[in-house]
C-alpha cells in the first residue's frame, strides 16, 4: 500500500491504527500484570530473603513446624506474639529476660534458661522476611498434607518455588517489553518511509504480520538486546551455581552401620564427648573407634546384625568406613576445642539437635558467610577469665556494647586461612 505524502493522514493509515491499537493493548496488559504482580513479587522476595536468613541463622536451633529442635518450633509464632515483641526478642532475648518481661521469663524457664543467640544487626525487614518464610513453609506443608488415613505426601515447601516463580514473571515481562520495542521500531520505520514516499517499503509493509517479523529479525538493535538479555540470564545462572558449590546443607549419607543418634544420644542420654573424644582437646572431634562401641556392645545386643558388623570389623582388623557428613574445605582451619572448650558452645549450635536425628544430616550451611555472621553476633565468654578483663573494660569505655568475637580478631582472614 502506497500512501502519497499529499494524501497521508494518521486517520486513514490502516497499518498505523492497527499497530497503535496493539501497542496500547500491550501497554495496558503489561501495566495490569505489573500492578497485580507487584505485591506478589514483593512478598516472594521477602520469603526468599527470609528463607536464606532462616537457614543461615535459625535452622540449627528451630524448625518452621511445631517440633522442638534446640529451641521451640516456630509454627504459629506470628499469632502468639506481636511483631514488636518478636523483633526485640530476636535482637536480644537476654535483655528482655533481665528486664523482667513476663513472656520472656516464662520462655526462659520452660527451656531451662538456655541462652538464645542475639541478632542485633537484623533489620525489621529482615525479621519480617524470616517470619514470612515460617508462615510460607507451614502453608506449603499444609497444602501437601496427606489425606486422613493416608501416608505422608511430600516433605514440605519446595525451596526453589518462590524464586523460580519470580524469575518466570520477570522473563515474561522482559519478553513483552522486547515485543513492544520491536513493534515501535517497525511502526516508526513504516510511517517515516511512507511519509518519504518510499513506495517499495510501503508495499512491503502492507504484506502483513510476516513482513513485520522479518523486519524485527533484521533489526540490529533488537538482536543486540536479545543477546544482552540472554547473556545476563546465563551469567546469573553461573553465579548462582558458583555460590552453591560445596554447600551440602541437608546432606545425610547412608552409613555402613545403622547407628542411631536419636537412640544413643537422645533416649539413652550418652554424652557426645564419650564417643567424640577429641572435641574438648583437639582440632578434630574424632570418629569413635570400634573399641568404644564394644565398651557397651560386648554384652549388649551382641546378636544384632548391625553389631555383628562391628565384630567383623575387629576380627578382620579393618576400620569401619564411616561416611563423613560435615566437611570443610582444606583451605579453612577450624578447631573444635576452641569453640567447645573455650567458647563454651554446645554441639547443637552448629550440628542441630542431633539427639532427634535417626540419621545425622548437615543442618547448617557451613559457608564462610555463616561463620562470619556468627562471629559478628556472638558475645565473647569472658566470665571468670582474667585474660579479657582489661579488654572488656576498654571496650565498654568506648561505648561499643558487648564484646563480640569480631572485636577480638574473629574476622581476620589469618584466623581461618593460613
Amino acid at each position: 500500500m502506497y500512501i502519497p505524502l499529499t494524501n497521508f493522514s494518521f486517520s486513514n493509515c490502516t497499518i498505523f491504527r492497527r499497530v497503535s491499537f496493539s501497542i496500547v493493548l500491550l501497554f495496558f496488559t503489561v501495566l495490569a500484570q505489573s500492578v497485580y504482580a507487584q505485591d506478589d513479587a514483593a512478598a516472594t522476595a521477602d520469603v526468599a530473603a527470609g528463607e536464606k536468613l532462616f537457614k543461615e541463622n535459625c535452622l540449627q536451633c528451630h524448625s518452621t513446624g511445631a517440633n522442638r529442635v534446640v529451641g521451640p518450633g516456630l509454627k504459629g509464632i506470628n499469632e502468639k506474639h506481636e511483631f514488636g515483641w518478636l523483633a526485640k526478642w530476636i535482637r536480644n532475648s537476654q535483655a528482655m529476660i533481665a528486664a523482667g518481661d513476663e513472656e520472656a521469663v516464662k520462655i526462659a524457664k520452660e527451656y531451662n534458661n538456655l541462652q538464645m543467640t542475639a541478632f542485633p544487626t537484623l533489620s525489621d525487614d529482615q525479621i519480617k522476611g524470616i517470619l514470612a518464610y515460617v508462615d510460607h513453609a507451614n502453608e506449603a506443608a499444609a497444602a501437601v498434607a496427606p489425606a486422613a488415613g493416608g501416608g505422608v505426601a511430600g516433605g514440605g515447601a519446595a525451596d526453589s518455588g518462590p524464586s523460580d516463580l519470580f524469575v518466570v514473571v520477570l522473563i515474561a515481562l522482559l519478553v513483552v517489553m522486547v515485543l513492544v520495542l520491536a513493534v515501535l521500531l517497525v511502526l516508526i520505520s513504516i510511517v517515516s518511509k511512507s511519509i518519504a514516499g518510499d513506495k517499495a517499503t510501503s508495499e512491503t509493509s502492507g504484506q502483513g504480520f510476516g513482513a513485520i517479523l522479518k523486519n524485527v529479525a533484521n533489526n540490529s538493535a533488537i538482536r543486540s538486546a536479545t543477546v544482552f538479555v540472554f547473556i545476563l540470564l546465563v551469567a546469573k545462572t553461573l553465579i548462582d551455581g558458583a555460590y552453591s558449590v560445596g554447600v551440602q546443607q541437608g546432606y545425610a549419607p547412608k552409613q555402613p552401620i545403622a547407628f542411631s543418634h536419636k537412640l544413643h544420644a537422645g533416649e539413652y542420654g550418652i554424652d557426645c564427648n564419650y564417643c567424640h573424644t577429641g572435641v574438648n582437646k583437639s582440632r578434630a572431634a574424632t570418629i569413635p573407634s570400634a573399641n568404644i562401641c564394644m565398651n557397651c556392645h560386648s554384652s549388649i545386643k551382641k546378636e544384632s546384625p548391625e553389631i555383628q558388623k562391628i565384630y567383623k570389623s575387629i576380627e578382620n582388623n579393618e576400620p569401619i568406613e564411616w561416611v563423613r557428613v560435615h566437611n570443610l574445605p582444606d583451605l579453612a582451619y577450624f578447631n573444635h576445642s576452641q569453640h567447645v572448650n573455650v567458647a563454651g558452645l554446645d554441639c547443637e549450635n552448629c550440628h542441630g539437635d542431633v539427639k532427634k536425628m535417626e540419621v545425622v544430616e548437615q543442618r547448617s550451611t557451613l559457608t564462610m558467610g555463616w561463620c562470619i555472621d556468627c562471629h559478628r553476633q556472638t558475645d565473647v565468654n569472658t566470665k571468670g577469665n582474667a585474660y579479657y578483663d582489661k579488654l572488656v573494660q576498654v571496650h565498654e569505655q568506648e561505648g561499643k556494647g558487648t564484646l563480640k568475637v569480631e572485636d577480638i580478631g574473629g574476622l581476620e582472614c589469618s584466623k581461618c586461612h593460613y
